[in-house]
């Protein structure tokens, strides 16, 4: 078989083939290298929390949405450059080791059993469990005050068993899918109040279809502290932490807190300390 004769310009463009490949870009997240490499930054976010994560037909809004921004914009990426990933809570962990995301800030509260499968940066809001009552309530003054109470229990979550076990044992639980549809509840009378952490029971409270109907109890039952998520040994952790350090120094992080939890009366926490987990 007669071989053919390579022309100049035939092995001119192969050449050039050969290098475009070599350097084309990678439109995978950015991942670890940052703002060095990626087109985009893929960040895992609850979708169905108001205040803090949600999906709405606007987009996504919520302080965790506002410091996942933050973040983002530090590390390189635009709001344009950022895509949303739905972080549900028993996932988490997966999306994280499989690299679906590159980071989740979704009410993601650091615990030792987390920490032994995952990094955290932060942490950079402390919660605490509390109840949310209707806002003409004046019986639901303490925890014990909870007992002979109808308490919205939802499926999945321990928090009003925990009520139940340790501070009311005479509470009632009425058990409801979700939070969304215990505020109805709350609101006619069928349930007494509702519990979860506070910053999720403000972000509800905070739709402007309950504004002034609800309040906190200001139980501090537990300390929930929030962190970013990454995946095990990510450099992105260092970098995430000197981020959240900019956004408290520059007013950004109060001024998100106030935004988007402010109108149900949330009285925040000072901006934990980097590293400082409050057990």
């Amino acid at each position: 078989m007669k071989l053919r004769k390579v022309t100049a310009a035939s092995a001119t463009v192969f050449a050039l083939a050969l290098t475009a490949t070599a350097c084309g870009g990678d439109n995978s997240t950015g991942g670890d290298s940052g703002s060095d490499g990626g087109k985009t930054i893929t960040v895992g976010i609850k979708f169905d929390q108001p205040g803090l994560g949600q999906k709405t037909p606007q987009g996504y809004a919520g302080f965790d949405v506002d410091v996942a921004t933050y973040v983002a914009k530090k590390l390189g990426y635009d709001a344009d450059q950022i895509e949303w990933k739905e972080a549900k809570s028993a996932d988490r962990e997966t999306m994280l080791q499989r690299g679906d995301v590159d980071f989740i800030a979704a009410t993601y509260s650091i615990t030792p059993e987390r920490q032994e499968k995952v990094d955290f940066a932060g942490p950079y809001l402390l919660a605490h469990q509390d109840v949310l009552v209707r806002a003409d309530d004046n019986k639901i003054k303490s925890p014990k005050d909870l007992n002979n109470a109808k308490l919205c229990s939802v499926t999945g979550s321990t928090s009003a068993q925990n009520v139940k076990d340790k501070l009311a044992p005479k509470a009632q639980l009425q058990p409801y899918p979700t939070y969304s549809a215990c505020l109805p509840g709350l609101q006619n009378g069928a349930v007494d109040a509702l519990t979860t952490d506070d910053s999720i029971l403000a972000g509800y409270a905070a739709q402007s279809q309950f504004k002034g109907k609800f309040k906190l109890g200001g139980f501090k039952l537990t300390n929930e502290n929030y962190g970013i998520g990454v995946k095990k040994g990510s450099d992105l952790k260092d970098k995430i932490n000197k981020a959240l350090e900019d956004m408290v120094a520059d007013k950004a992080w109060q001024e998100a807190v106030d935004k988007n939890l402010g109108p149900a009366n949330y009285k925040n926490e000072p901006a934990p300390k980097i590293g400082e987990i409050k057990s």
